[in-house]
C-alpha cells in the first residue's frame, strides 16, 4: 500500500507496532513486474473510492450523549439510548449515564452525528453499522443498517436543537413518560423536540445546514 499505510494507522494506531513479516520478496517481484504503484490504482482505477470511504475519517459535527432539553436541568434527565445496537432496535429515552464510567457507551448512550449526514451510535473514532432511520412523519425512530445513500438516513441538526428528517418533512419528538422517540411534525416551541448533544462542532454544523437550505 506503500504511503497509504498511513491512513490505516492513524484510524488503528495499534496496526503500526504488528510485523508483516519479511517482504523483500513480494517487493522485488512487484519490481521486476514493473506493477503500478498503489497510488496509481487509487487514483486511475479507484478514483471514486474516497468519495464513500475517506482514508481520513472526516470530523463529526456532533457527538457524545443526547439529552432531552426539557429535563436537561430537572436533576431527573434523559437520554436518548437503544440497548442492543441491532438493525430494528428502537431508539428510547432512558436516564442520563454520563459520569458512570463506561456505562454510558455499554448502555447505548453515545451517538455521533457524522460526515454522512446520517446519525450512528457509538463515538466518532468506534461507530456501529446502525444508523437512526425513520419512514414517516408518524413512526418510531428505529435503528437500521447504515446503507450511507442519506434518504430515510440523513437528518439535520437545526439552531433551534431540532432534529430534521427532510424526507418525511418532520421532527424527533419524544414521550418522557412513555419513554417513546417517534418522528411528528416540527413545532419549534415544543420543548420535546429540543435535542442537546454533548459536544458539537460549529463549523461543521454550519456547512450541513447551508448545504441543505
Amino acid at each position: 500500500m506503500d504511503e497509504y499505510a498511513e491512513y490505516i494507522y492513524q484510524r488503528r494506531p495499534e496496526y503500526r507496532h504488528l510485523s508483516a513479516g519479511d517482504m523483500t520478496v513480494q517487493k522485488d517481484l512487484r519490481n521486476s513486474l514493473n506493477c503500478k504503484s498503489f497510488k496509481w490504482f487509487m487514483t486511475e482505477v479507484a478514483w471514486d473510492l474516497p468519495k464513500h470511504y475517506p482514508p481520513v475519517e472526516p470530523p463529526a459535527a456532533a457527538w457524545g450523549e443526547v439529552q432531552h432539553s426539557s429535563l436537561r436541568n430537572t436533576g431527573s434527565g434523559m437520554c436518548m439510548e437503544s440497548k442492543h445496537f441491532s438493525s430494528g432496535s428502537p431508539v428510547r429515552l432512558e436516564t442520563c449515564l454520563k459520569g458512570r464510567g463506561e456505562a454510558g457507551w455499554s448502555h447505548g448512550q453515545v451517538f455521533t452525528f457524522g460526515w454522512r449526514e446520517d446519525i450512528r451510535v457509538g463515538g466518532p473514532m468506534h461507530t456501529k453499522k446502525v444508523c437512526f432511520d425513520a419512514i414517516s412523519h408518524n413512526s418510531p425512530v428505529t435503528l437500521y443498517d447504515c446503507h450511507g445513500l442519506k434518504g430515510n438516513q440523513l437528518w439535520c441538526y437545526r439552531k433551534d436543537k431540532s432534529l430534521y428528517h427532510p424526507i418525511s418533512n418532520s421532527c424527533i419528538d419524544s414521550n418522557p413518560t412513555e419513554r417513546k422517540v417517534f418522528m411528528n411534525t416540527c413545532d419549534p416551541s415544543v420543548p420535546s423536540q429540543q435535542w442537546v448533544f454533548e459536544k458539537t462542532n460549529t463549523t461543521i454544523l454550519e456547512t450541513f445546514n447551508r448545504n441543505s437550505n
